[in-house]
């Protein structure tokens, strides 16, 4: 992609997330984010196939780098022989979340990835950590025992609730380590 496609894509995913944090999904158009960004009408289209194209890309280009580097030690971990436990499973996952939740723009992007994924859309991801294939790998690591299906079923209700939990602003009224506690007993399956 030459460079002016890259800083065009850049200049779309900026807008989005711009409108998007002030507004919320539903209030946000593609003509819109077009029209914000200077680009001609189509532009969106073009360079993202979508609204839910864009908005995938825009949440992996915001949130990947903040799981990318845990998970790359877990990876490294895993070949070395380490099994996780559920817990370090659940902390992979919520400790990152919890960080962004107490930042005011961490905050909004974690509302928007709840809105998006409990919307129940089907997010075309690139980013391997966004899918749940690799999770599961992991979930199995720690419980053998487990058919693949289960551990998928598993996950996509501790992701749910997890996402819920940070996206209502739960986290005052509900300690996070309440949260870890319930979503490793409910991966563990006790």
């Amino acid at each position: 992609m030459p460079s002016t496609d890259a800083s065009t894509r850049e200049r779309l995913l900026t807008v989005a997330e711009r409108l998007l944090l002030e507004s919320g999904y539903d209030a946000v158009s593609v003509r819109a984010i077009n029209s914000a960004a200077g680009m001609n009408p189509a532009a969106v289209h073009y360079h993202f196939g979508s609204k839910d194209a864009l908005i995938a890309a825009l949440l992996e280009a915001r949130l990947a780098p903040v799981w990318q580097r845990r998970l790359d030690e877990v990876t490294q971990r895993r070949r070395g022989g380490w099994t996780p436990t559920v817990p370090e499973l659940v902390d992979l996952v919520v400790t990152p979340l919890a960080e962004l939740a107490a930042d005011p723009v961490g905050a909004l992007r974690l509302r928007l990835l709840a809105r998006f994924v409990l919307g129940r859309r089907e997010p075309a991801w690139t980013s391997r950590w966004f899918g749940l294939g690799p999770w599961i790998e992991l979930l199995r690591d720690a419980r053998p025992e487990l058919a693949k299906a289960d551990a998928a079923q598993r996950w996509l209700l501790a992701f749910g609730l997890v996402l819920q939990f940070f996206a209502d602003g739960m986290p005052g009224e509900v300690p996070v380590d309440t949260l870890r506690a319930f979503v490793a007993a409910g991966l563990a399956g006790s």
